[in-house]
């Protein structure tokens, strides 16, 4: 099968890249830059992309490829920071300018198969202070930006873009991404995410040659999806396990263990509340929360291995914006630990199964789909995997918690009367520490603030927030104000991602 390889230097929307190929059938892996090589020697790989990445190329210790990697003859498309690398590899000039920011303008100067379908000027997303001062010799400046900069260019089979094609903001990325895939680098086949799923339960056959799985599902459609695979792998040595740290949204332990019953899948329930809640008790810092829950996890884990003494293996639902997020790739930034990825301790000694670790959320959909699996676990919004610990502001109580899972329920049932429901991303509600000074029942009372968190997304890494009817907000609004004594005061976050998190812990 043809493909495309991306070369990840640790930027945090480097697996946009093979995310806008492959929802546009083109076969997309991402590698490290030292088998970059290697790999992009290989009669399949059509291409290689050099992604963006937080370095400057003039760094210490900056990410690199070997100069063999140009001479392969194959085409090469830089990305931003893979862009000023190949200018600064092949004997252009690059240096810090005043930078861009966001969306800019750039104009089209040379008409190029890569910007077919492309005006004349466009709009485009930029995020970087170094700037191509002078591209190598022989190179073509194919676009400029509104400050001059060059935005684009080329030379023979190999190209460079300041922007970022792979994210939202640039309309017309998606389109450009696939110019290069399709008419420079002549890939001809088209990948479909369901077509993996006979290979997915290959590679789970072969990981897990002897002894038993665990897995760990939660209900939501990562999980599930990874239940389903493993148990049609290996059939009745799989062993799903649910564990209720309490922190589930209203009625999900419930629901959960009788979707997954429904499904063919026998769960074993551990109720482990009082554990959880125990040790969360005052901790305030985000990343102590993660790190209690992700060992607590694993201990219990631990103890219910005592019912399966033939067990070898975890099976989690990890996606790839987890292991971004986690740092887990060579050269990103940590922005937040994920249990199932930087929070397991060392002494946890099961061998990790992730059959989705390189999937997007949509494309898991679409797995859930082709597996048959009902719509209530198909397009149920993403639920992080501490729970509504993550939801808390500052010292964790189990006032706040319920505060918050009362809250995120009216939400959610407002949602779905308006129709919204399944048209966004995420929809929950958020408590801190501060207080407002409210009104009930003609008596003075000090409250606190709940804050409304919906966002529209395609894959987490980036979202925006969703522009809810009025009717709907005041419906939350006083549902929640008048439902829940504790609360005096219901706010609406209207900030993207970046530059916040969807989460706020």
């Amino acid at each position: 099968m043809e493909r495309i390889v991306v070369v990840n230097f640790g930027g945090q929307y480097a697996h946009l890249i093979a995310r806008r190929l492959r929802e546009r059938g083109v076969y997309t892996e991402i590698v490290t830059p030292e088998d970059a090589v290697e790999i992009a020697k290989a009669p399949d790989v059509k291409a290689i992309i050099l992604s963006g990445g937080p370095s400057s190329v003039y760094q210490e210790g900056a990410p690199d490829v070997p100069d063999e990697l140009f001479a392969i003859g194959k085409p090469i498309l830089g990305i931003c920071y893979g862009h000023q690398l190949i200018a600064k590899k092949l004997g252009g000039l690059v240096r810090r300018g005043k930078g861009e920011y966001g969306k800019t303008l750039v104009r089209v100067l040379v008409n190029d198969h890569i910007f077919d379908t492309w005006e004349s000027e466009e709009i485009v997303w930029m995020s970087h202070s170094d700037y191509v001062a002078q591209p190598p010799e022989g190179f073509t400046i194919l676009a400029v930006s509104e400050n001059g900069y060059v935005a684009a260019m080329k030379k023979d089979y190999i190209y460079g873009v300041q922007f970022h094609p792979e994210v939202v903001h640039t309309p017309k990325g998606g389109v450009l991404l696939e110019n290069f895939a399709r008419k420079i680098a002549g890939v001809k086949h088209v990948w479909k995410p369901e077509d993996q799923i006979g290979k997915l339960i290959e590679e789970i056959r072969k990981e897990v040659k002897d002894g038993d799985i665990i897995i760990g599902v939660s209900g939501g459609v990562d999980s599930t999806v990874v239940a389903v695979l493993v148990h049609m792998a290996v059939g009745e040595r799989a062993k799903a396990v649910f564990i209720d740290h309490g922190l589930f949204r209203e009625g999900e332990p419930e629901q959960v263990v009788k979707l997954l019953n429904s499904l063919g899948i026998k769960v074993y329930y551990v109720d482990a509340r009082e554990r959880f809640l125990k040790r969360l008790e005052g901790v305030s810092d985000c990343e102590e929360k993660r790190r209690i829950i992700g060992e607590t996890f694993a201990e219990v884990f631990t103890e219910t291995l005592s019912k399966f003494p033939e067990v070898k293996y975890l099976a989690q639902g990890t996606l790839y914006p987890d292991v971004i997020e986690s740092g887990a790739v060579k050269g990103a930034d940590k922005i937040k630990s994920h249990h199932n990825v930087g929070g397991l301790p060392r002494w946890f000694n099961l061998k990790l199964i992730e059959p989705l670790r390189e999937f997007y959320k949509d494309e898991v959909r679409k797995l859930a789909r082709a597996l048959g699996l009902p719509d209530e676990v198909v397009y149920r919004h993403p639920f992080p995997g501490p729970g509504l610990a993550v939801r808390i502001i500052g010292p964790f109580t189990r006032e706040k918690l319920e505060i918050v899972r009362k809250a995120t329920k009216i939400i959610e049932e407002e949602l779905e009367k308006g129709g919204i429901l399944r048209k966004v991303w995420q929809a929950f509600a958020v408590v801190g520490d501060d207080k407002w000074v409210g009104v009930k029942g003609d008596r003075r009372t000090v409250g606190y603030i709940v804050t409304i968190r919906v966002v529209e997304s395609e894959d987490a890494m980036t979202a925006d927030w969703s522009r809810l009817p009025y009717e709907v907000i005041e419906r939350i609004s006083t549902r929640i104000t008048s439902e829940i004594p504790q609360v005096t005061m219901v706010t609406y976050a209207v900030t993207t991602k970046p530059p916040s998190t969807i989460e706020p812990c």
